[in-house]
């Protein structure tokens, strides 16, 4: 059962020739690149809360998996300046849709980059070697 301090996050992906491209986003207060995620969603299960993020945050939709394919932790900073550290569980989405309006497209910026690019722009060691397994999962599994 998840703790007060666990968030679910939709790592977003498609498949071109010859490799993987990830969707990343911009946090809305310090601007870093980052994955999306949230808190849980009542009624929702983990992997369809991360989804929902994804929409919100992103504009995107897709196959979520009902597995998460890892976890990483963080430093959220909150509203009143302290810190809380959150476990993130990630789930694969592979994008099937992207939206030319969605709900935070004004606070975000999304690009989408090469695995290689997405492991070296975020900032949590964990979610980089977490984006470099999915990687090398996806693609031995061809």
């Amino acid at each position: 059962m998840p703790s007060g301090n666990t968030q679910y996050a939709a790592l977003p992906y498609r498949k071109r020739p010859g490799g993987l491209d990830v969707l990343l986003i911009t946090s809305r207060g310090s601007g870093r690149w980052i994955i999306p995620k949230g808190w849980p969603i009542a009624g929702l299960s983990p992997s369809h809360a991360a989804a929902r993020e994804a929409l919100e945050e992103a504009g995107i939709t897709g196959r979520i998996s009902s597995e998460r394919i890892g976890m990483y932790r963080y430093d959220k900073r909150l509203a009143d300046d302290t810190d809380r550290d959150c476990n993130v569980e990630v789930f694969a989405l592979e994008v099937v849709e992207q939206l030319d309006s969605w709900p935070e497209q004004h606070q975000r910026r999304r690009e989408w980059v090469s695995l290689e690019e997405a492991s070296g722009r975020v900032a949590e060691t964990e979610l980089r070697k977490l984006i470099r397994d999915f990687g090398a999962r996806l693609m031995s599994a061809k």
